[in-house]
């Protein structure tokens, strides 16, 4: 299949971090003859790009490039210009050299503030029948923002053409979710408010935000993890069967879980919320100035680099569940998981310690899958001792942005958002957002290398 990938923005962070580097193991497209055009406002010509793209590639490939990528590589197009310029995107939908029915692809791997006025741009070109549009988070800056860029997006294109990446829901791990729940009757269920005391999604790393504080100033750990990232893991965990693994079952089932979640009123926020800011500390042994102190960053605005956030899924299933979210910058360790668990026994009838409470556990990075059981002891057989039964899942093999990039070319929006989502995402954050600004929750202080706000 002949197809083409039109890359906006294609020297940036973005690109060269995880567009490129999810090409080294893509073969059903590479194959099939895509056709690779990136566009920018850089001095680069075709041979420039080209040795770029074999940089990003071969560093993600341990080195080596496959020699089907390299043919892709060899006939890389360069288009110099103004990403929201129509003639620019006319000129660089020309270069993929692709049919009107073959799948075309414009990605747009660009600051968020470009997006509204690229799929302005992109109203004004004579687009293939074959086109897909590619969004990165974040989805505008707030619900209005939101709803301003989607109305844009369904003036443009149907909705199947239209993907809001989100490259957790091509982890390994977050598809198990999937198979676990719904292809075993023994766990499924479990999963309810009768057996289920709390879940926790966290995502905690130990690298800090100094290399992107220009952006992050504008941004914050609410806004770039929890209410994209976090938020679409939620749904994995707490939505219905849906009646098949087709993309309009899916995101059905998923839009009804944001639907469900309690919107945060300032009480609430106050409750169930808290934000953090690292300070100087040292991290595996490496010294971490304060956030404050980057380059770009306005200490006045405030700006978190932890979040952590408790939900309520106002459902049958889930009433009475907290789902605590949590992520950070510059923390002790890199933490990133699902916890689900479960409740106490009814009724302790063993010697010793109460049993620990059963926890499932489903890290991210790297792939395990790890459940928490109470057995009887060796020693004293009338006493209790706790296992854990662990497993290291499959290495996944393209990376989740290679997974993304083979579904956006075969048309499968399972691994992307709808515009529901996007905006029920910015419905629960937004009151969250505001009550911070207005003080009902304070800005804590972490060293760097520390577990957070203590």
């Amino acid at each position: 299949m002949t197809a083409g990938l039109v890359v906006l923005g294609a020297t940036g962070d973005l690109t060269a971090r995880y567009v490129l580097p999810g090409l080294a193991r893509v073969e059903p497209l590479v194959d099939g003859g895509l056709r690779l055009v990136g566009v920018a406002n850089d001095d680069l010509d075709d041979d420039g790009f080209r040795a770029l793209v074999r940089e990003k590639v071969a560093g993600h490939a341990d080195g080596r490039v496959d020699p089907a990528v390299g043919a892709l590589v060899d006939r890389a197009v360069w288009v110099h210009g103004d990403v929201t310029d129509p003639a620019t995107l006319s000129a660089a939908i020309a270069a993929c050299e692709v049919s009107d029915a073959d799948p075309l692809v414009v990605y747009l791997a660009l600051p968020h503030v470009l997006f509204l006025p690229v799929v302005h741009a992109l109203a004004e070109v004579d687009l293939p029948s074959g086109v897909r549009v590619v969004v990165e988070k974040p989805f505008g800056e707030d619900l209005a923002g939101a709803v301003e860029l989607n109305a844009a997006l369904a003036r443009l294109l149907p909705e199947d053409q239209i993907f809001r990446v989100d490259h957790f829901l091509a982890k390994q791990t977050v598809l198990n979710l999937l198979g676990l729940r719904f292809a075993n009757r023994i766990l499924e269920p479990l999963w309810t408010s009768t057996d289920v005391a709390s879940v926790d999604i966290v995502f905690d790393e130990t690298v800090d935000a100094q290399s992107r504080a220009s952006y992050y100033d504008r941004s914050g750990a609410l806004r770039d993890m929890v209410q994209n990232h976090l938020l679409q893991l939620l749904t994995y965990v707490a939505m219905e069967p849906p009646t098949s693994m087709a993309p309009a079952d899916l995101a059905s089932r998923k839009a009804d879980v944001l639907k469900a979640v309690r919107t945060p009123d300032r009480e609430s926020v106050a409750r169930w919320t808290r934000r953090g800011r690292y300070t100087a500390g040292e991290v595996d042994g490496r010294a971490v100035d304060g956030y404050t102190d980057a380059p770009g960053v306005d200490a006045d605005r405030g700006i978190e680099t932890y979040a952590e956030v408790t939900l309520h899924v106002d459902t049958w299933r889930w009433s009475g569940v907290p789902f605590r979210l949590r992520t950070g910058k510059a923390l002790s360790a890199d933490r990133r998981e699902i916890v689900v668990r479960f409740r106490d026994v009814p009724l302790h009838v063993f010697d010793g310690p109460a049993p620990v409470r059963n926890e499932l556990r489903l890290q991210l990075d790297p792939d395990r899958m790890s459940l928490d059981l109470n057995v009887n002891g060796i020693d004293d057989p009338f006493k209790l001792e706790t296992v854990t039964l662990d497993t290291e899942l499959a290495r996944q093999d393209p990376t989740p942005y290679g997974q993304l990039l083979l579904a956006v070319i075969d048309g499968d929006t399972r691994l992307s958002a709808r515009a529901t989502e996007a905006e029920e995402g910015w419905r629960i954050v937004e009151p969250i957002l505001a009550a911070w600004a207005d003080g009902a929750v304070p800005l804590e202080e972490y060293p760097a290398g520390s577990d957070g706000p203590s």
